[in-house]
């Protein structure tokens, strides 16, 4: 079974030299593309599926230890996980008594049409 996830990656405490490793080494194991890298941090999002049951500690065993392959040494990488497939969401809808308070007391205008002047 397939859950489809955003993952947030944000690596710090890196070897400098190795970000190109890095970048790679984390793109083999999710489809990171758009890097933000404020010399201290790399920082990348993307959307795609787990799949298999792996979980998202599972998932983030798998990338660290590619990070810290690639890295040849302990970074910290830190990976926010949203389940895509349900997201907490809140509906919002106004009845008649919001149209009366907000609308409905005030005058409106019909569509404005410009007198054309004829010459």
């Amino acid at each position: 079974m397939s859950r489809y996830y955003g993952m947030t990656v944000t690596i710090s405490g890196y070897n400098v030299q190795g970000v190109e490793a890095i970048r790679a080494a984390a793109a083999e194991e999710w489809p990171f593309e758009a890097w933000t890298d404020s010399g201290d941090q790399l920082t990348a999002y993307a959307e795609s599926n787990l799949c298999g049951g792996e979980t998202e500690e599972q998932f983030t065993e798998r990338l660290s230890v590619a990070v810290w392959r690639a890295n040849g040494a302990y970074c910290e990488v830190s990976v926010d996980a949203s389940y895509l497939e349900s997201l907490p969401y809140e509906t919002h809808s106004l009845n008649e008594d919001y149209y009366d308070r907000l609308v409905g007391s005030q005058p409106t205008d019909p569509p404005s049409t410009k007198d054309q002047q004829h010459a």
